[in-house]
């Protein structure tokens, strides 16, 4: 899954979500080069005429923009929302690809968590409470990740708080 609660102490739990990476860099380089390769197969017909420098303009712009397109994707999807998570606060801090930070916090005590299963942005839009607002959490994750998260999170918050259910 692409988030993971990381060990702080008994009173504090912190969890980092980030979106699905599926192409890392070295299978982009992979990619790149292979696309490369076999597109500048057919010029090897027309290798010492004049018809290679007609192609190889047009070979080069469809390598580039096809690079063009996976990076853009991959600076689209560079987001990391980070929750923490105290007896006393709930503070959750989203860094956009726009390298924007938005921030949020609330009483741990008053704040809920909801899954919306129809109707909103996205299926299973799972939700946090508090302090007069509701914000998002995860809308990156598919709909069984949201879920799961969602009850990890209550189960977190009840422990926090001393009890065992919400």
């Amino acid at each position: 899954m692409p988030y993971e609660w990381l060990p702080v102490s008994p009173n504090e739990h912190r969890l980092r979500a980030w979106p699905h990476r599926s192409l890392p860099t070295t299978g982009f380089v992979w990619f790149i080069g292979l696309t490369s390769a076999l597109l500048s197969i057919p010029l090897l017909a027309v290798l010492g005429s004049v018809i290679l420098w007609a192609l190889l303009p047009f070979i080069a712009a469809a390598i580039a923009a096809i690079w063009f397109a996976l990076r853009r994707n991959a600076r689209d999807r560079d987001i990391l929302e980070e929750l923490s998570l105290t007896p006393g606060h709930t503070t959750l801090v989203r860094r956009n690809p726009d390298r924007t930070v938005q921030q949020w916090q609330a009483n741990s005590h008053w704040v809920r968590v909801a899954i919306y299963p129809t109707g909103a942005k996205v299926t299973d839009y799972l939700t946090l409470s508090g302090d007069g607002r509701e914000v998002e959490l995860g809308a990156f994750l598919t709909p069984e990740e949201r879920k799961a998260l969602a009850n990890e999170v209550r189960s977190r918050l009840a422990n926090l708080r001393g009890t065992t259910t919400l």
